[in-house]
């Protein structure tokens, strides 16, 4: 016996020499490496250059349709049946239109939105919804400008990249066993899922953290604020939950944990990057998007854009930012159409209750000359 595995060690030993040899000449591929922190606390983000050329490709903003020619009657003239872009120019809504099919359906054109034999008809659900979306487009350029998207703002193009489905959307995961009735006991994860990087994690965090319409129903946290149990709650499981979250983030915006924390210290808010707030931010966002603008139009989308357990289709971190930290590669979309910037004008559609106004967290950005970041006055403390 002892025999045999001398051999097999020898084997073993001959092949990794080989293998030495074979690959004395090789070398990591180029990185390429940015600064994100502190210098000396290697908050760094490193990747591949071959990766950043080719996803910083993938989120080129396309050019901006020519200027309308100014002046004319208001689209809500010429038109009928304009709910939401009334007060533009019958020029101004006609570029509109033409830049959001486009963005949004180059293949199927107008009909995709629109019965050409009555531009004014309704019936079609995607009508219905754009609509709805315009209003959430100048929600989150108004409502949201300082706290997230600043300058840069979004447009239709900014999810859809020319597909009529944004590719990064998000229904609750039903798990296994969904349609036999069996609910395992697996505290949702266990199982290889993308959303978590293959990893144990819990696999539909998204629901219980993105899914929210009311602010911080679920605290995102790791350590608790106290040194024993306040509640029936379990911690482990819950620090599990925002590690899931976490790793969704860090995929979304392509980057690591440093991009915003300190791993020195996690959940201290001095010793984090600006990044931080912002993310902090774009959290409630995506909970005000999901829970005001997409859940309520549950009776307008069709049952097959609806997911296994019948929840509508909702957005994400990945959604908009597609695996770069600046949606689009940081373009100013906004600037080419000011109009989706515009304070919602019109009601929202049937079946759609119109959102309310969002209260304010007061987290400020802190000043470029200060890389630490004011912590939000009302969240965790560390």
């Amino acid at each position: 016996m002892k025999t045999v595995l001398g051999i097999a060690g020898a084997v073993a030993a001959l092949f990794l020499t080989i293998a030495m040899f074979g690959t004395a000449g090789w070398t990591r591929p180029p990185l390429a490496v940015s600064q994100n922190g502190y210098r000396g606390t290697g908050m760094d983000q490193v990747e591949s250059r071959a990766d950043a050329i080719a996803v910083k490709a993938e989120n080129v903003a396309p050019a901006p349709a020519d200027p309308a020619e100014p002046g004319g009657d208001l689209a809500g003239k010429t038109y009928e049946n304009v709910k939401v872009l009334q007060n533009l120019t019958t020029n101004e809504f006609n570029r509109l239109m033409v830049s959001m099919t486009e963005w949004v359906s180059p293949e199927q054109g107008c009909t995709y939105c629109h019965n050409t034999e009555n531009m004014a008809d309704d019936s079609l659900y995607q009508k219905r919804v754009a609509r709805r979306m315009l209003q959430m487009t100048q929600h989150i350029n108004t409502e949201w400008k300082q706290k997230h998207v600043q300058g840069a703002g979004v447009t239709c193009y900014t999810c859809h990249r020319g597909q009529p489905v944004p590719a990064n959307i998000w229904f609750t995961d039903p798990g296994p066993n969904a349609t036999s009735g069996f609910i395992p006991r697996n505290n949702g994860q266990n199982l290889a899922k993308a959303s978590v990087g293959l990893a144990s994690l819990p696999y539909d965090t998204l629901t219980e953290f993105l899914g929210q319409k009311e602010i911080d129903n679920n605290l995102i946290r790791v350590n608790a604020t106290t040194a024993l149990p306040e509640g029936k709650g379990k911690p482990i499981q819950a620090a599990e939950k925002t590690y899931g979250l976490m790793m969704h983030m860090s995929q979304g915006l392509g980057v690591n944990c440093t991009y915003c924390h300190n791993t020195r210290a996690i959940s201290n808010w001095s010793e984090s990057t600006p990044q931080r707030v912002s993310a902090w931010h774009g959290i409630r966002m995506v909970r005000d998007l999901n829970g005001n603008y997409l859940e309520p139009l549950l009776s307008t989308f069709p049952r097959n854009r609806l997911g296994v357990l019948g929840d509508v289709p909702k957005v994400n971190c990945t959604t908009c930012h597609n695996g770069v930290n600046k949606p689009l590669n940081g373009a100013h979309v906004i600037d080419a159409y000011p109009e989706l910037a515009r304070p919602v004008v019109a009601e929202a559609p049937a079946g759609a209750a119109a959102p309310p106004a969002l209260p304010a967290p007061a987290a400020p950005a802190p000043a470029p000359a200060s890389p630490a970041p004011a912590m939000p006055s009302d969240a965790p403390k560390p």
